[in-house]
């Protein structure tokens, strides 16, 4: 069997993508400074609470608490170099033309249906070998219009009066800070799947968006 490398993922494309990754840790972690101060959000039905964000000892335990100056000076510093790392990808992937491999096609729905069969065990056939397949094209997408998404839910919080037509566009100030909270919780569910994935998908998976190169046999390849 010969191995040999294969060029996978840009250098434009991975140096947004850790670049990213500490932004939007950040942006979350401020955010929740500033959430402490007027924490509504909860689910249940009437009176009745199932769940609470955030009870107290999470606060305590992470030191979240009577911060909320320090979290707006970083969230709102910090903003500004998401919304320049998201738009330069964006930019980037239009250039290039690697948006043909990211946004979605006719088979993509078909594709990430057989992908989710197949990580739930409910199939053995597996998925196509592609750059994205079709589930991964639609997080990815995903993912980049919850982006933008919490940028215009953020401009709407933060300059209320001067964005007050996108705050109405929105919903309004309430709507808009509710959505940009939901746009958080999904940011965190896509997390958790993304990290699931790279940890079943192996090193070499791993190695390809640090290097750019993954490791791929003739078999592999047929």
């Amino acid at each position: 069997m010969v191995k040999r490398l294969e060029s996978k993922h840009p250098r434009a494309i991975r140096w947004c993508h850790w670049i990213n990754f500490p932004l939007l840790a950040i942006m979350i972690w401020s955010g929740l400074w500033i959430y402490w101060a007027n924490d509504v959000y909860r689910i249940g039905l009437g009176s009745f609470t199932l769940f609470h964000f955030f009870p107290e000892w999470f606060y305590n335990t992470f030191n979240l608490g009577h911060r909320l100056a320090e979290g707006m000076a970083w969230h709102f510093a910090f903003a500004w170099l998401f919304t320049i790392n998201g738009a330069a990808y964006v930019i980037y992937t239009l250039v290039s033309g690697e948006w043909r491999y990211l946004v979605p096609n006719r088979n993509s729905l078909k594709e990430a249906i057989q992908v989710t069969l197949y990580d739930l065990h409910l199939t053995k056939k597996q998925p196509p070998r592609r750059k994205f397949n079709g589930a991964q094209q639609f997080a990815y997408t995903g993912i980049l219009l919850m982006g933008a998404g919490s940028v215009i839910t953020g401009l709407a919080i933060w300059k209320s009066v001067q964005f007050g037509w996108l705050a109405w566009l929105l919903g309004g100030y309430q709507a808009a800070r509710m959505e940009h909270f939901l746009l958080v919780l999904g940011y965190a569910g896509f997390f958790m799947v993304h990290i699931a994935q790279v940890i079943r998908a192996g090193w070499n998976n791993f190695r390809s968006m640090v290097t750019g190169y993954e490791i791929v046999s003739d078999e592999a390849a047929e």
